[in-house]
């Protein structure tokens, strides 16, 4: 845990809680970045404990003027889930925003649709179906009592559409995501409590983005360049801006919707 101060650090999000799931690495780590930034506390969960304290040293022991903190978690084992909630309300007495960016392909690349395995399928739904479910469940009651909350999901901009790289079940569940935030935006509203969506185009954050990049062709890697209208592939900070809008109190008005930010890939 680390906590110090940096008066030249912004403080609009001073006194807000923010978990981030899936921050490990990459968009998580970006997210976790540009909420310390502007003085929130951050807590950063992530199954790669050893990659989560390496984040912990790189963003923690800068002088901020909020506090990081992380914890290791199994987001896809609701038990694990139960005790990570239990610990930030306890800790910390509120929860205020929840970035449920915990997700992938789990190094997963294209097969025909007859040679993907249920337990391959099943896997990819897990990380970034299920886990976005069990962590909107335990923290909803804490919102519920506060009158407050922000819920930003992460999707992909292959839930919008399809998967640049043919994964099936990648497109599946994070269209199955978008679904949830439509359906959790209308449930919770009436306490306060918002819910919006993020889809990112193609961000090289991890492994597993970097082996789906490494197994395109260099001609499909410039075509999938010249097809973004800024003609650049993502970055995590990219990623990170439209959630610090969603979790603002500019808003406050907006609930159940999602933004494409991939450059111009998909223009809807």
């Amino acid at each position: 845990m680390n906590k110090s101060v940096n008066s030249s650090q912004s403080t609009f999000f001073a006194g807000k809680v923010v978990l981030v799931t899936g921050a490990a690495h990459g968009i998580g780590k970006g997210i976790c970045e540009a909420f310390l930034k502007h003085g929130a506390t951050v807590i950063g969960t992530d199954i790669l404990e050893k990659e989560l304290l390496e984040v912990d040293k790189e963003i923690g022991g800068i002088e901020r003027k909020a506090a990081f903190y992380t914890y290791s978690c199994d987001l896809t084992d609701e038990s694990n889930i139960k005790e990570l909630i239990e610990y930030v309300i306890n800790y910390f007495n509120r929860i205020d925003v929840l970035v449920n960016n915990a997700g992938g392909v789990c190094g997963q690349v294209h097969q025909p649709v007859e040679e993907v395995s249920a337990e391959a399928w099943r896997k990819i739904f897990s990380v970034n179906l299920d886990a976005a479910f069990y962590t909107t469940k335990a923290a909803a009651p804490y919102m519920k009592r506060q009158n407050y909350g922000r819920i930003i999901n992460i999707s992909s901009g292959a839930g919008r559409s399809t998967s640049l790289t043919g994964i099936q079940a990648y497109a599946s569940a994070k269209a199955g995501q978008i679904g949830f935030t439509r359906q959790m935006a209308q449930e919770l509203g009436a306490f306060g409590i918002t819910v919006n969506n993020v889809a990112p185009g193609f961000v090289l954050s991890n492994p597993s983005t970097q082996k789906q990049w490494e197994a395109m062709s260099h001609e499909k890697q410039q075509s999938l360049v010249e097809s973004i209208s800024v003609k650049r592939l993502g970055e995590p900070e990219d990623i990170a801006y439209p959630v610090l809008f969603f979790a603002s109190d500019f808003a406050s008005y907006i609930s159940g919707q999602t933004i494409s930010a991939d450059g111009g890939l998909q223009l809807f």
